[in-house]
């Protein structure tokens, strides 16, 4: 259980939509903007899992070309968001949009994040914990991940809102850019070889 409690730390900790999203979401419109795109990603987030887990997921990524397409569709959209990062110049960008998201947008987000669907994978067919029970196992790890994925979320938006408050270089703020849009990238790159 310590294993998969580290695994899911480090793996919910690191840059993807969803939290490189949630420190926009800080950074442009405040900490008390984001608690209802918080909501939103928490509700896309266990709908995804909830898919994983109850296989739904799997058969529908079964039709015959749909799972190319969605695959195609959210690995463009994810390589958008890095490259509106990365060239968003001397102001940190995050995941910047001209008008606030909301609800709906999160649960969207999540629905379409290939790393979404690589984390719920991962996290409830590997790191056995009661491999003779397993609804005790699926209650337990339900409730591990989303004891960690709240407050890294948290995180992430308070992470938001402080950088907006800095007074940080232009150059500073270009590097900051670069190396978030290339950690998206690396996540959706090793997303898309999992799936």
């Amino acid at each position: 259980m310590i294993s998969f409690f580290f695994a899911c730390l480090l793996i919910l900790s690191t840059p993807g939509p969803g939290v490189l999203s949630t420190a926009g979401i800080g950074a442009a419109y405040g900490l008390r903007a984001g608690f209802a795109y918080i909501a939103g990603l928490f509700v896309g987030s266990n709908l995804v899992m909830f898919a994983v887990i109850s296989g739904f997921a799997t058969v529908v990524f079964q039709i015959n070309g749909l799972r190319t397409v969605l695959l195609i569709a959210s690995t463009s959209y994810l390589i958008y968001l890095a490259a509106r990062i990365a060239f968003a110049g001397s102001k940190i960008a995050f995941i910047r949009a001209n008008k606030q998201p909301g609800f709906f947008a999160a649960v969207t987000l999540q629905i379409i994040n290939p790393k979404a669907y690589v984390v719920g994978t991962t996290m409830f067919s590997g790191f056995p914990i009661f491999p003779t029970a397993f609804e005790t196992e699926i209650i337990i790890k339900v409730v591990i991940l989303n004891a960690i994925w709240i407050p890294v979320h948290f995180g992430w938006l308070y992470a938001g809102a402080a950088l907006k408050r800095l007074n940080l270089s232009s150059k500073t703020q270009r590097c900051i850019n670069i190396l978030m849009a290339l950690a998206m990238l690396a996540v959706v790159g090793l997303a898309t070889l999992s799936i």
